[in-house]
């Protein structure tokens, strides 16, 4: 099983964190378990160095603080394994060129940069995260509707080579993780929460203050009656399934449970609820960040756990397409 986050903000927010990142930890009981800081990714569009470098370090902590165990999974950055990149140079010369500008996210972003900002890495993107799912197996990979194009590419490429080179990768799975919550935006609950609102997301490293005073400005509506109604009362539902997320107590026990009350209790539990995770997790994160030695010990554990897996998948696609071996290897 192979999952990844970006590093393109200083913090994870809930709806990273409930949408996916709370799930990946129970994962490592089920499956051989690789999570990725993807920073070669983050590249596909202008970056500033000490901003990529200061987020690399804070999200490959968010991931430990999560409750992913670096003893039990692989947690690494992404440029910290060369098989990636080399794959993917691979994968590329499989793909088609319309193939890749079909791609939904593709044409959206270039769609919006325009000709001439759009770089060929973002072009190449899906095939990057293609190579990131083969090199490893994966056959469970946890996708959301705006990645599953990309898992079909993978796909694609993988019985393409099969059938060109002979049997030599692992066809990848849609992993469905139950239970998991989209969480919307809290000034715009129609809207998925995103980091580009800085006032409807809820970063989880936030001091805590501003965590509390942003879910207790949350937008609901002008009625009284706290139901779970995701289109009539998108707002409350919103703050509903927020608490669901953070407690595990079932929905309609959550309801039954504000009838008779107002918004102001609503909102009060549910930045209780935010808080009492927030406060452990952001303590866990500082405590990593401050030791360095440990953070990069813990970063080449991951990485030699990851490129143990990955160099093997790498030796045998250059065996299998003709690539002579360097001595040595």
């Amino acid at each position: 099983m192979l999952s990844g986050i970006q590093p393109t903000a200083d913090s994870f927010h809930i709806g990273n964190l409930l949408g996916a990142v709370q799930y990946w930890p129970r994962l490592q009981d089920t499956h051989d378990a690789f999570y990725c800081v993807v920073d070669l990714h983050a590249i596909t569009v202008p970056t500033e160095p000490k901003d990529l470098h200061h987020r690399t370090l804070v999200s490959f902590a968010q991931l430990i603080a999560s409750g992913i165990d670096p003893e039990r999974s692989a947690v690494f950055v992404q440029s910290h394994v060369h098989e990636h990149a080399e794959l993917m140079w691979v994968l590329s010369c499989l793909t088609g060129f319309g193939e890749a500008g079909r791609m939904t996210q593709f044409k959206d972003k270039a769609q919006k940069a325009g000709a001439e900002s759009t770089n060929v890495g973002l072009f190449t993107y899906p095939v990057l995260m293609a190579a990131d799912i083969i090199l490893y197996g994966a056959n469970a990979v946890p996708v959301g509707e705006d990645q599953r194009q990309h898992l079909e590419l993978s796909r694609d490429l993988v019985q393409r080579f099969n059938a060109r080179f002979g049997e030599t990768l692992v066809l990848p799975e849609p992993y469905i993780m139950r239970g998991t919550a989209k969480i919307n935006d809290l000034q715009d609950p129609t809207s998925k929460m995103s980091k580009s609102s800085p006032t409807g997301v809820v970063n989880l490293l936030d001091p805590l203050k501003t965590i509390e005073k942003r879910i207790k400005s949350a937008v609901t509506d002008s009625e009284t009656e706290i139901r779970f109604d995701p289109v009539g009362k998108p707002g409350v539902s919103n703050l509903l399934t927020i608490i669901h997320g953070f407690t595990g107590r079932p929905m309609d026990e959550i309801v039954a449970s504000f009838e008779g009350r107002m918004y102001g209790d609503l909102k009060k539990e549910a930045a209780a609820a935010v808080l009492a995770y927030a406060e452990p997790f952001q303590a866990r994160v500082h405590e990593l960040l401050a030791d360095r030695a440990e953070l990069e010990r813990l970063m080449a554990m991951g990485a030699a756990k990851a490129q143990a897996v990955a160099s093997a998948t790498l030796d045998a696609v250059y065996e299998a397409v003709g690539f002579v071996r360097r001595s040595g290897r």
